[in-house]
């Protein structure tokens, strides 16, 4: 069994973390969730609601993420015959896979090299000329990017996005406070699966421990999934980068090959 006296933190979102991070220990790392997102249910679903209600009006539903999909099947109980689910990662094709959406059921497209997942590799195996003139829908947080939803339409696609949840900063209390704090004091390693989330952790940095402690993080390697993150992390002046694909597979693999 791998030992290594370097922890991990883990900043997904508390919903994703709890089985990665359960799988490292039994691998013998020391991995600590302290999650950067706060994954919140919307105060009112209604329009939510009513969009699932007519998903047979759409040839495609792309999911932006594992919590778009998760917070939209509390309100899916049928899924139409023949209507594409379109993810950007492994992890959301896994959480299709939690609700019962597997290939067998429904046609699932996802990004073919792993290495990248976003929304330019999901388009890159679109077929847009097919999707013009129908109607598509992305189910995504309240903010986020808006690529896929300008080149969908640039291609001609009639798109309808909707809201399933909202992310927030989690909130800095004493308990989250002396984590981080340990955290930095142990010169643990971070995954880093959001540019957002890595933007937080710069915040919370210097809110609590200040320049120096700050400057130290800087040095700590990180384990990215997604290039854009590697830039916002070079941009931070990260420069230990461990480049992984999506997905807990690719995670743990380059968790468990640190040096």
């Amino acid at each position: 069994m791998l030992q290594t006296d370097r922890p991990v933190a883990i900043t997904r979102p508390l919903a994703q973390a709890g089985p990665l991070v359960a799988r490292l220990r039994a691998s013998g790392i020391d991995a600590r969730i302290f999650p950067l997102l706060d994954i919140q249910s919307l105060p009112d679903t209604r329009e939510l609601q009513r969009v699932l209600e007519r998903l047979s009006d759409y040839v495609m539903v792309a999911f932006v993420s594992p919590n778009a999909i998760d917070a939209a099947f509390e309100h899916i109980h049928d899924w139409p015959a023949g209507l594409t689910a379109a993810v950007v990662g492994e992890g959301s094709r896994q959480a299709l896979a939690r609700h019962g959406m597997t290939p067998e059921r429904a046609p699932i497209v996802s990004p073919a090299n792993l290495q990248r997942t976003d929304s330019e590799t999901l388009l890159e195996v679109l077929d847009l000329p097919a999707l013009a003139g129908k109607k598509v829908l992305i189910v995504r947080a309240e903010t986020g990017r808006e690529l896929l939803a300008d080149r969908l339409r640039d291609a001609g696609v009639e798109v309808e996005q909707v809201a399933a949840y909202r992310r927030c900063p989690p909130v800095m209390n004493d308990v989250r406070r002396s984590q981080l704090i340990e955290l930095l004091d142990s010169g643990s390693d971070w995954v880093i699966t959001s540019s957002e989330a890595l933007r937080y952790l710069k915040e919370m940095t210097l809110e609590v421990a200040g320049a120096e402690a700050w400057a130290t993080l800087q040095m700590s390697a990180l384990i990215v999934p997604h290039e854009r993150i590697a830039y916002t992390a070079e941009e931070l002046g990260f420069q230990r980068l461990i480049r992984t694909a999506s997905g807990d597979e690719a995670l743990c693999a380059a968790i468990q090959s640190r040096t």
